[in-house]
């Protein structure tokens, strides 16, 4: 049950969808999401099937009262989503331990402990099933969504998607400029993305329009589509860095204020490339909490901008270090197409 995640981290318990597949080979296995993330599962990755929810929409509640219960509830993120599980009669729920305030864990019948050392978020949503972990995530395990036609960049290109959840984790302009100009002088076409909200990024960027812009276009369908014919991609640490994994591209993530050892590949995506350019021990990376529980070993920064009014961590990041991974992706590539 996953009905408040974002992109990004719902994407983050596909590990946990594939352990249980190869766990319960002949279970029926059922996400529960926001309506948003729907389209991303047309094709039933790992045979999951998705039944949309929006508490505010009783046709998407009525629809799932009607069905018989579970056997199973697994709950990752907000355990107070085991009060749902329990309107659907299921029967045994799970989730992990630690969740404020402790009246979102009446319902859970299971409470797993969070690692007392280092681990990716995909590992540790995949903990709530029994058994080894599952296997590195493969090209094709999850089909890819059909999509409305649009024009995509004449082949070969690079996909720069300057958007974020979160105004601190905006990479400097001209920094992005850089890249743009180091990519086209290895023949790739560049092209401008973002999400809903975010074509003035690109406007404030790019102001003399070199480049194509994408941004605000694209359904998430679309995105997809863009990402998976691109040669490159690159992006900060938001949801769609996540979705390039998917689509094996070569990708690169800036993580600033975000955890790399939290939110990157990981076990389950080891064999993806694509590489994380950050900085250690930012100072200000000083935050060890994630979805409520605490360990010692996370070090993040969840501020807001009213908190932070200057993202020290992102201005860090070089040009030349992301202009190397991008090189090391790319190999021989790099220096010609």
């Amino acid at each position: 049950m996953a009905p408040n995640l974002r992109l990004g981290d719902a994407i983050l318990i596909t590990p946990l969808i594939a352990k249980l597949r190869e766990q319960y080979p002949a279970a029926e296995i059922v996400l529960i999401s926001s309506l948003s993330m729907v389209p991303l599962y047309q094709g039933n990755p790992y045979g999951v099937v998705v039944w949309p929810y929006h508490p505010r929409r009783f046709e998407t509640v009525a629809a799932m009262i009607r069905q018989d219960g579970f056997d199973l509830a697994v709950v990752p993120g907000d355990n107070r989503h085991g009060w749902l599980a329990a309107a659907l009669r299921a029967k045994w729920i799970v989730a992990h331990a630690g969740d404020r305030p402790g009246c979102k864990s009446w319902m859970i019948d299971e409470l797993i402990e969070y690692p007392q050392t280092s681990t990716a978020m995909g590992e540790i949503f995949a903990e709530l099933a029994p058994g080894p972990e599952p296997r590195a995530y493969r090209i094709g395990d999850w089909p890819a969504p059909a999509c409305q036609a649009f024009n995509l960049p004449v082949k070969p290109y690079a996909v720069l998607h300057v958007g974020a959840n979160n105004p601190l984790k905006y990479w400097q302009p001209q920094k992005w400029l850089e890249v743009a100009q180091w990519l086209n002088e290895r023949s790739l076409e560049v092209v401008w993305s973002g999400g809903s909200g975010e074509a003035a990024i690109v406007e404030q960027i790019d102001a003399k329009g070199r480049h194509r812009s994408y941004a605000e276009r694209l359904d998430l369908a679309q995105m997809w589509r863009l990402i998976a014919n691109a040669a490159v991609f690159i992006s900060p640490d938001t949801g769609v860095a996540h979705l390039a994994r998917l689509t094996g591209t070569p990708s690169v993530a800036l993580f600033g204020p975000g955890s790399a050892v939290l939110f990157g590949r990981g076990r389950f995506w080891r064999d993806a490339p694509c590489a994380e350019v950050t900085i250690e021990n930012f100072p200000c990376r000083d935050q060890h909490d994630v979805f409520e529980r605490r360990r010692a070993w996370v070090r993040r920064c969840g501020r807001s901008a009213r908190l932070c009014p200057d993202a020290r961590c992102m201005k860090a990041l070089d040009v030349m270090a992301v202009i190397g991974a991008i090189d090391r992706l790319l190999g021989t590539n790099a220096s010609g197409w």
